[in-house]
């Protein structure tokens, strides 16, 4: 049932004339009712394509008309189905009915056209993949990569289809380290979909899965449908775990493909994007340990370069021993020869110097007639007629012997003299 909208005309107190509108009004009044009409907002529409336009910037205005009556249209860039579009051609449109209210014209604004004779469910695949688009459940941005080296693998499929095996055989060959965990499923039928979807949970409830392929082999769009059901879409993006999406062949596409992580273009195909080659993994091995013996080997051999220089430069380097033995032998005989003129130097003028000395020594002086004069109780040498009393002896030292005196008197200087 549409939905209408009934709009009341205010009118003037105490007189009965209607209230007037204005042209923008009315046309205002008429999308509003439009928009909200729920076989316009959301409609197939058939025809022939007429007076296209495709302006520079990259939208496509069109007429779709039949025997009896026409309808302008546009499709926006980017929209599904823009290559259909071609004078003459019979095609049907999804979108909705809307007035332009510069020009009051009525229009449909397409988002999908798809050539006439396409089936009801081709249709309702278009529709579908327009909607979940624009809710970006086709983001390529959200989309994961696929582990390296995984560990568990989770299936979604029939376990007694070739798919199953094919997938088995694969992995088996490739990695055998994996393992894989079969959770079943329908995959074709009205009631295939709740089981895909269910299978989905299970292997996520499942600990360390690390991918999960969802598989079955080629068919009809119709024995393909349960991967286009929206349930199915929305179980595969909100998997926690990655998708790899190989429904059919390499030329069937599904919804189901286009928001899994992973598109494979066959079972097999996904099977190998699950899991690293064993072959080629040891090819690799063996390949970086080529390298790194190669890198060492070339370190090493740059190494004994290094150390062949070093030495020669030391050897370059080590003075001539020869020469030093007989520089050392002449730098001792120099320093001896000149510490035996030092000595004879010094002997000479600690003579003249014992010569100079000689005269003055005490000896001397007692040979020259002086005498030393000393108290007998005291150390000191008398110098001062009042440092003795009468009575003191004295002992005075001659030049050859000495004799003792007693003093009997004093006379001379006084203690200041």
């Amino acid at each position: 049932m549409s939905r209408w909208i009934r709009v009341t005309p205010p009118t003037c107190p105490g007189s009965d004339m209607a209230v007037i509108y204005e042209v923008s009004q009315v046309t205002a009044y008429l999308r509003e009712l439009l928009a909200y009409d729920d076989v316009l907002a959301d409609i197939w529409i058939e025809g022939e394509v007429s007076n296209l336009r495709r302006p520079g910037s990259g939208h496509a205005y069109f007429t779709l008309r039949d025997s009896n009556s026409s309808l302008r249209g546009v499709l926006f860039r980017n929209s599904r189905g823009l290559e259909h579009l071609q004078d003459g051609a019979a095609v049907v449109a999804h979108g909705r009915v809307s007035l332009y209210e510069v020009r009051g014209d009525l229009q449909l604004i397409a988002d999908i056209i798809q050539p006439e004779g396409v089936g009801e469910l081709q249709m309702r695949l278009e529709q579908l993949t327009l909607q979940l688009e624009r809710e970006g459940l086709f983001d390529p941005s959200r989309k994961r990569p696929l582990p390296d080296f995984p560990t568990r693998i989770g299936v979604v499929t029939s376990p007694t289809g070739s798919v199953w095996h094919d997938i088995q055989s694969v992995i088996g060959r490739r990695w055998p380290l994996v393992e894989l965990l079969i959770a079943p499923a329908m995959v074709q039928g009205d009631g295939a979909a709740p089981t895909i979807v269910e299978a989905l949970a299970s292997l996520n409830a499942e600990p360390d899965v690390d991918v999960i392929i969802v598989a079955r082999g080629g068919g009809s769009l119709e024995d393909l449908w349960p991967f286009n059901e929206e349930s199915v879409a929305r179980a595969v993006f909100a998997s926690p775990i990655p998708v790899v999406s190989a429904i059919g062949h390499e030329t069937d596409f599904t919804i189901c493909d286009m928001v899994a992580d992973v598109r494979a273009p066959t079972p097999s195909a996904a099977a190998e994007l699950a899991v690293p080659d064993r072959a080629e993994m040891i090819a690799r091995v063996i390949g970086a340990a080529q390298f790194i013996e190669n890198t060492v080997a070339a370190r090493v051999d740059r190494a004994w370069d290094e150390v062949d220089i070093l030495a020669s430069r030391v050897e370059r380097s080590v003075p001539e021993m020869d020469d030093l033995r007989l520089r050392i032998d002449d730098l001792l005989h120099n320093s001896q020869t000149a510490l035996t003129h030092r000595v004879e130097l010094s002997r000479a003028k600690v003579s003249g110097l014992k010569s100079a000395l000689a005269p003055l020594s005490p000896q001397s002086t007692l040979r020259r007639g002086y005498a030393i004069v000393s108290p007998r109780d005291s150390d000191g040498i008398l110098t001062a007629p009042h440092d003795v009393v009468p009575g003191d002896i004295l002992d005075i030292t001659l030049h050859r012997g000495g004799v003792t005196a007693s003093v009997e008197s004093t006379s001379g200087d006084s203690e200041h003299s």
